[in-house]
């Protein structure tokens, strides 16, 4: 479900996944195909680890990306959840083919 609150998602971002919700900051990003496919990654994500242990990760592992990268924005964009759904964005067909867990492979590789 797609709900509108420009006070839910945080200064700097333009959408938020809490399952089952998928929080916009404006109604116009409704009919961003790009950024909707993106969120609902993060919900297969985070259901596929049965929600609560998505959010203990995320979190763990953006503190280790931050003291890597020492960068706020750098950190996030390299966290393996992130970068699942920021490489496959535009492919809207990717939940389709998807394998279980597969932001596992997201762990290591490049930088953003």
């Amino acid at each position: 479900m797609i709900l509108i609150s420009k006070y839910l998602v945080p200064k700097g971002y333009t959408g938020l996944t809490i399952y089952p919700f998928v929080f916009l900051k404006h109604p116009k990003l409704k009919s961003d195909i790009t950024l909707i496919n993106h969120e609902r990654i993060h919900l297969r994500q985070q259901l596929e680890l049965l929600i609560v242990p998505f959010y203990i990760i995320y979190v763990i592992e953006f503190l280790i990306r931050l003291l890597q990268y020492k960068a706020w924005k750098k950190a996030y964009r390299n966290i393996s959840f992130e970068r699942e759904c920021y490489l496959n964005e535009s492919n809207l067909d990717y939940l389709k083919t998807r394998k279980l867990w597969a932001f596992v492979t997201y762990f290591q590789g490049y930088e953003f």
